[in-house]
């Protein structure tokens, strides 16, 4: 069979065997588009699940806080800039003055954004309107952070004062994937810090899964203290369901865990676990990986985002899925060789010191974790040069786990052989001279699956 698979920022075409399994990627929700957004939006901030409605909740708060994810999230629909003057609305609606309201992008660890980055997510009449009132959050600033307590696991729950100190904090929240991201990892990951963040941003411990997920067990229990500390109505929640990364499903608005409950329950019924997905487990998995990556917003990929963090990471959840234990895994890139060191400070630096010295993420956690988290000159680069900070570049390598369950990775079409043997991965021409290896340890008859990723974007100013 012929088949197309993404490369970078083209495709390319592959000859494999007819018998080769093509599954879905799933990223899509078969849900039908709302008809209107700002419609949807408004219905959910006017009839929440488990709250009075915004305006109610607001009437006589003086300070109040939007906070809003930042542009990692995989989300083009215009989602910020259709509930952002929407809440805005209601807000002064219910006597708060816009001059009381501050903005604030939920960028966690991740780089601080411009103001005309933002103006592209939230639009740039309120980026002109908020100015100094719209901030970025800043993980290493001890004058805007608060420690609220420790849960009973031992989990220290530090937050952003835009929330602690707030009247109301209004979270917008844009993309619930499968069961990675909104609930409470938007406001204890996204307004938090290094010392909240570690408990759960481990290698065993991050997960897209819908069920037991590890990391929305633990931050629950940060919810839950959150709210023992500041209160059951602090917190007003907004989360986006979405039928494609261009379209919106569904809004829903209440509390943090009410509406995550909801999203999850959705996601459940119309993706299924991606275990089931084949009936029985391939000896190959094969898919190509295209020039995107969250944490490319703005910027470009570099070769762990390439190969481990986009490759590995965020595809790289067919592995276990689709493979067998010792399977082969074959990716199709250039993988050019390339860093943006104002955006990316320490990648470049974990990519040559670190990589030499383990391929072993929880080694690489175990050796170069704390110093990385605590670099000064990187951390300077984090609060006031937009990169990410120093320790995402070793968080970066988490992936890596997925070699406990693949055998091996070949990587094809690398314009840089040396790159991919840096990595411990394996070059090859082509596809299909990846495959022909592959088929010498597996056999000739070696089952097979294909994922068509699609191509994908970063957003650019």
């Amino acid at each position: 069979m012929q088949q197309q698979l993404v490369f970078g920022t083209s495709t390319v075409e592959v000859t494999l065997p007819d018998r080769a399994h093509v599954v879905s990627p799933g990223l899509s929700i078969p849900l039908e588009p709302v008809a209107d957004l700002d419609t949807a939006v408004r219905e959910a901030i006017s009839a929440p699940v488990d709250l009075p409605p915004l305006r109610e909740l607001a009437r006589g708060k003086r300070r109040v806080t939007i906070a809003f994810d930042d542009a990692t999230v995989p989300c083009y629909a215009p989602v910020w800039s259709s509930a952002i003057p929407l809440v805005l609305a209601e807000l002064e609606s219910a006597g708060v003055r816009r001059e009381d309201v501050t903005l604030v992008c939920a960028n966690a660890l991740h780089r601080k954004f411009t103001h005309d980055e933002l103006a592209t997510l939230i639009g740039a009449d309120l980026v002109r309107e908020f100015r100094d009132r719209l901030v970025c959050h800043d993980a290493e600033d001890p004058g805007v952070l608060e420690h609220l307590g420790v849960t009973a696991n031992g989990y220290h729950v530090e937050l952003s004062r835009h929330v602690t100190d707030a009247d109301l904090c209004v979270y917008v929240n844009c993309s619930t994937v499968r069961g990675f991201s909104g609930g409470w990892k938007s406001i204890c990951v996204g307004l938090s810090t290094y010392r909240s963040i570690r408990h759960h941003h481990n290698p065993d411990d991050m997960s897209m899964s819908t069920e037991r997920n590890r990391m929305h067990e633990m931050l629950d229990e940060m919810g839950a203290l959150t709210l023992e500390r500041l209160g059951e109505d602090r917190i007003f929640k907004i989360e986006t369901i979405l039928a494609n990364p261009l379209q919106v499903a569904a809004i829903r608005a209440g509390t943090v865990d009410g509406t995550r409950r909801i999203a999850l329950e959705t996601n459940r019924a119309h993706m299924p676990p991606r275990r089931t997905l084949l009936e029985e487990k391939a000896d190959v998995v094969i898919y190509g990986v295209p020039e995107w990556s969250p944490y490319a917003a703005f910027s470009y990929l570099n070769p762990i985002l390439t190969l481990i963090s986009t490759g590995l990471g965020y595809l790289g959840g067919m592995i276990e899925a689709l493979g067998k234990p010792g399977c082969s895994v074959i990716l199709a890139t250039p993988c050019p060789d390339r860093w943006d060191d104002e955006h990316h400070p320490s990648y470049r630096e974990v990519w040559e010191r670190v990589l030499p010295e383990t391929k072993d993420p929880y080694e690489a956690s175990r050796l170069f974790e704390q110093e990385y988290a605590t670099r000064s000159d990187y951390i300077d680069r984090y609060r006031f040069g937009f990169g990410f900070h120093p320790v995402h570049a070793i968080m970066a390598l988490f992936p890596l786990k997925r070699l406990r369950h693949a055998g091996r990775v070949f990587v094809a079409g690398a314009e840089h052989p040396g790159l991919v043997r840096h990595a411990g991965f394996m070059p090859a021409d082509t596809v299909e001279s990846a495959l022909g290896a592959a088929m010498e340890i597996h056999g000739g008859d070696a089952e097979i699956a294909l994922v068509p990723y699609p191509p994908a974007f970063n957003r650019q100013l």
